[in-house]
């Protein structure tokens, strides 16, 4: 279910805040690879997702990209899905303090 607007800009506010060294690979949008020579390869993990790659194949797909460019990999930035970060964690949220 989307949220609205004020919603999203809220859950963009909270992964601002979190270290994104450590990311469930069901909550990234896309992997950047920064390549010596200032190029770029990038994993486009929610069309991924989109296409039926489950969890597994996901992160096998992420982690060959890894072994196969490690000598070239100078660097790599994670892409948060925020809409599917806010999708898993608000109902959570809601159902916490309903009873509140």
């Amino acid at each position: 279910m989307p949220l609205d607007s004020n919603q999203l800009e809220h859950w963009e506010g909270v992964l601002k805040s979190v270290n994104t060294e450590h990311v469930p690979v069901d909550c990234l949008k896309k992997v950047m690879f920064k390549l010596k020579g200032g190029r770029q390869k990038t994993i486009n993990v929610a069309r991924l997702r989109k296409n039926g790659l489950d969890i597994e194949e996901i992160e096998a797909v992420v982690a060959n990209k890894m072994v196969n460019m490690s000598n070239e990999i100078v660097d790599i930035d994670f892409v948060i899905d925020i809409q599917e970060v806010a999708n898993i964690v608000q109902p959570i949220t809601d159902k916490l303090l309903e009873n509140l």
